[in-house]
């Protein structure tokens, strides 16, 4: 009986064939289960969290869809705690079902920090280490002192508030300043388009305090400068610590590139204006 012999019985044709069958079967069963276990194809659009609580997207289903992990949390007092500011991945993305969804929230209280020792720096050194420990300038209060912008005193409603102790991110500290000998005339900053917390800065830098503040509408998240009294570019010289009223208008619905164009004219640069405080600070 040859080697080959097997080749002619029917057996073995048979044999083969179902062979065949069982890998094509076992190869498409392989297929089908990674299929499903990758979710080939299956796709959802991130939609947008942003201004959502945890438990509203729950109670939305969207826990069925994607897995929320916290990975930060920032206090804002005019956010609502617990909702969402930023999400990784974008909002619009593509991703698949049961994706990791990075989330920074508002936290429901702000973190401590210890107060800073702000006495006999300067005015400029004083805003700058408030900023670094996520302190806010309050009001400017100017009294007669040799040295000017030489901060005297750190208060918090209206009480002296010694070094090292703990108070919560974002409290607004006011500080005691001297007049120095010579009397000071400032120039009104130049705030136009500038967003609350920048106009308020920007006072502040230039030995001013911010004074009343007017919403023209609604829409606060894309509020800008939109007018000051005194105004803008009027001339008008102001003494350490006066106060100056802003109006805010949403940029989304006013063109600030063309009115501030239009304001400045073809004689006025709009970085020189906005370096104007600096003189003061000196």
């Amino acid at each position: 009986m040859g080697f080959f012999h097997f080749l002619k019985e029917k057996k073995f044709y048979k044999h083969l064939l179902i062979a065949i069958l069982l890998t094509v079967v076992l190869f498409w069963l392989a297929l089908f289960g990674l299929d499903k276990y990758t979710r080939h194809g299956e796709v959802y659009k991130v939609p947008d969290f942003k201004g959502k609580t945890i438990a509203q997207l729950k109670k939305e289903g969207m826990d069925e869809f994607f897995q929320f992990i916290i990975i930060d949390s920032v206090y804002d007092k005019n956010l609502t705690p617990g909702a969402v500011l930023m999400q990784n991945p974008e909002p619009g993305s593509k991703i698949k079902k049961g994706r990791r969804m990075y989330l920074t929230i508002v936290a429901v209280m702000p973190d401590k920090v210890e107060m800073p020792d702000l006495r006999n720096l300067s005015l400029r050194q004083a805003l700058v280490t408030l900023e670094v420990k996520g302190l806010k300038a309050g009001n400017l209060k100017y009294v007669d002192y040799f040295a000017r912008n030489a901060v005297i005193d750190q208060m918090i409603d209206n009480e002296p508030v010694d070094p090292g102790t703990e108070i919560y991110k974002g409290t607004k500290v006011d500080l005691v300043v001297g007049k120095g000998k010579m009397t000071v005339e400032i120039p009104v900053p130049f705030l136009i388009g500038e967003t609350p917390a920048e106009a308020e800065r920007k006072i502040h830098y230039a030995s001013l305090n911010i004074g009343n503040q007017v919403y023209m509408d609604d829409d606060k998240e894309n509020a800008r400068v939109y007018k000051t009294e005194p105004p803008q570019l009027s001339g008008v010289k102001l003494k350490l610590g006066d106060t100056v009223d802003v109006w805010y208008r949403s940029a989304k619905d006013f063109d600030f590139d063309n009115y501030i164009k239009e304001m400045l004219g073809d004689t006025l640069e709009a970085d020189s204006l906005n370096n104007i405080q600096d003189i003061n600070l000196k």
